[in-house]
């Protein structure tokens, strides 16, 4: 089987350092960290150092989903790297984040994520990526 990933480009109205320090912040990840479907700010505990944890706890009409993960690469305005534990990824699940300046105070982000059980699983995940970078891009805004 071939390792399946994804990858989304985005561009944020919104300065790298800001954009950078919301991934790490659990105020603003609780603002944003909400895919289709979740009808409150998502819970959020997190040590954003490397080799520490997070924990998001996603909130819908009908249940709480958690997710949760390991800080692998923690460089400051320019990469953020972590593992994604769900109910719908694999254990050993990455999720790699890069910060480029994109001029007049936006930035370029790259996410890519990357195992997943199969292609049904990836293609929710980007869904779910897509609709969070949409949150994202209208929390900083």
């Amino acid at each position: 089987m071939s390792e399946l990933e994804l990858t989304i480009n985005r561009t944020i109205a919104a300065p790298r350092e800001k954009v950078f320090n919301a991934w790490i912040s659990p105020n603003a990840m609780a603002k944003f960290m909400r895919p289709p479907g979740c009808i409150a700010d998502s819970k959020v505990k997190n040590d954003p150092t490397k080799g520490g944890r997070f924990e998001i706890i996603m909130v819908t009409s009908e249940r709480e989903i958690p997710h949760y993960g390991t800080y692998l690469e923690i460089d400051p305005h320019s990469r953020l790297s972590f593992t994604w534990g769900s109910p719908h990824s694999l254990d050993d699940s990455v999720v790699t984040i890069d910060f480029v300046e994109a001029g007049q105070g936006k930035t370029d982000v790259t996410l890519r994520h990357v195992k997943f059980r199969n292609e049904e699983s990836r293609d929710g995940h980007n869904k779910g990526w897509t609709a969070i970078l949409d949150s994202m891009d209208e929390a900083l805004a």
